[in-house]
């Protein structure tokens, strides 16, 4: 699918469908006034006869309307002014997507005008325009017999005053790359553990690695993990006959030496918990386990493609969980990356303990500038958060801010959650230096506290995506592509900021 930015007349545009926007109570947007002008008032009539009104969501399919080249009007409603918030705005692109889909149209163009968000900001509404219809268009087919029907929807352009067409231009080129990001988050989130295995992401980072130059990727392996005492996270897959790998995927957009930031990914490739063994019920999402080494994948494939002046480092801890005569077992003792010693309590909060060797690795080779981990870690965050809001912990006020933003901006939305001392005392152990859970109270927060004892060197933030990296029920059931929007939003942001600061280095104050 293609998109553009385009100008000029709304009424001479050549497309099979032209979308045009009107608020509540039939006000016509501006690019629907002209086509009404353009057909002496025909759209006003149908306003007048009741046949739309404005409500959100309303939808009328128009053919041949006189005046105008584009084959088809489809006339949305956008409703009043508090209805254009994004959740209105995904879901009235989610009907447009799917009128389009029924019709087999191969062209459309949208011309909203700016009113179909609540945000006056062009470079927002058009990037989040691609990034969504993009969304609506993903199908899952790699293991199916028969192959999704070809997406008929070729080209989709934007109508864009010329003023606002670099800006355009921009969202775009954006949106375009943190939709491949999501789709590539979605595909490996969605596929069975029995083909996404460790082995298999690290498959995928080379390949990653070969498609865009920028990127270096290394493997290592259960014995180069092993003489780095990475003990904690050999510990989770040693109960499998699928060997554990740390995947490192380096991005050198920067100046060389600049302290990159590092994104660390948990990719539990399937959790069946260990010898603490789920429930059955559901037990099949546990595939979704690596929805944050997905996240990592898409975050760093979009920052690629982007071509952000970064170094990142998208770091990603692979094990699949698996009772075994070999397992980990309750009351086990281990020796992490860092020297200190887990007792492990309860073999089903194996995260933290691939992620605390992986935070530990990453923070002595790079010296990061900020560490962000981004993990399906607790079922207590769902019910802390439901299944809206990602959790975001830190040890440092500004990067959960930033965080914060970002994902307000992208629409991918994080909410901070306290880590205070307090918390860490539910830790304690009487036979190493830490256990790896605290009880039931506070689940979200005391994992993340654990976690911080292998952060303390670092600006640190852990983003707990259990509610949000996938969807549960019926037809939706699969992988979001969250944090992806999220991270690639805090990415840009920090690239902005290089961009200011050379920029004003380059200038006699």
């Amino acid at each position: 699918m293609d998109f553009e930015i385009i100008n000029g007349s709304v009424t001479a545009l050549e497309t099979e469908c032209l979308v045009v926007a009107l608020e509540a109570e039939g006000v016509l947007c501006p690019s629907a006034a002209a086509v009404d002008q353009a057909a002496n008032g025909y759209l006003t009539e149908l306003v007048n006869s009741g046949d739309i009104s404005g409500k959100a969501g309303e939808q009328l399919m128009l053919f041949k309307v006189p005046g105008v080249k584009a084959r088809r009007v489809l006339l949305v409603g956008l409703g009043t002014a508090k209805e254009r918030k994004d959740r209105h705005y995904r879901k009235m692109l989610k009907g447009i997507t799917a009128s389009l889909s029924k019709s087999g149209i191969s062209s459309v163009a949208f011309a909203f005008d700016g009113c179909a968000s609540y945000r006056d900001d062009v470079y927002r509404a058009t990037r989040q325009l691609v990034e969504w219809v993009s969304a609506e268009f993903y199908q899952y087919d790699e293991t199916k017999s028969k192959k999704a029907d070809p997406i008929k929807l070729e080209n989709v352009q934007i109508l864009l005053s010329e003023d606002d067409t670099e800006l355009g231009e921009g969202a775009l080129l954006d949106g375009v790359a943190i939709a491949n990001g999501v789709s590539t988050a979605r595909e490996l989130g969605n596929l069975p553990g029995n083909i996404c295995t460790p082995t298999y992401l690290a498959e995928r980072a080379e390949a990653l690695a070969e498609e865009f130059d920028d990127i270096h990727t290394k493997i290592l392996d259960e014995d180069e993990m092993a003489e780095l005492g990475m003990n904690s996270l050999l510990a989770v897959g040693r109960g499998s006959a699928q060997p554990s790998r740390l995947i490192v995927m380096e991005y050198n957009g920067g100046e060389t030496g600049e302290k990159p930031h590092v994104l660390v990914g948990k990719g539990i490739t399937f959790d069946t918990g260990g010898i603490s063994l789920k429930p059955g019920a559901g037990m099949d999402e546990m595939k979704f386990d690596m929805c944050g080494a997905a996240s990592v994948f898409g975050a760093m494939e979009a920052v690629a493609e982007m071509q952000l002046p970064l170094n990142v480092v998208g770091v990603v801890a692979a094990a699949e969980n698996m009772p075994g005569s070999q397992a980990t077992k309750p009351g086990d003792v281990v020796t992490t990356m860092s020297g200190k010693t887990v007792e492990i309590l309860n073999t089903d909060a194996e995260g933290r303990l691939v992620l605390c060797d992986a935070l530990t690795y990453a923070g002595r080779n790079y010296e990061p500038e900020t560490m962000v981990d981004i993990a399906t870690l607790t079922g207590a965050c769902i019910i802390a958060l439901g299944h809206h809001a990602t959790g975001i912990l830190s040890n440092d006020k500004e990067l959960a801010g930033a965080l914060m933003d970002s994902g307000d901006y992208a629409s991918d939305r994080g909410w901070p959650l306290p880590l205070w001392d307090e918390f860490q005392e539910q830790l304690d152990s009487n036979f190493a230096d830490i256990a790896n859970i605290g009880g039931r109270p506070a689940g979200t927060i005391t994992a993340a506290c654990f976690l911080s004892r292998f952060t303390e060197e670092y600006r640190w933030a852990h983003l707990d995506i259990a509610g949000v990296a996938w969807n549960s029920g019926g037809k939706e059931k699969g992988a979001t592509g969250r944090c992806v929007p999220l991270l690639s939003q805090y990415l840009l942001d920090l690239a902005e900021q290089v961009e200011v600061d050379e920029h004003d280095h380059g200038h006699e104050h």
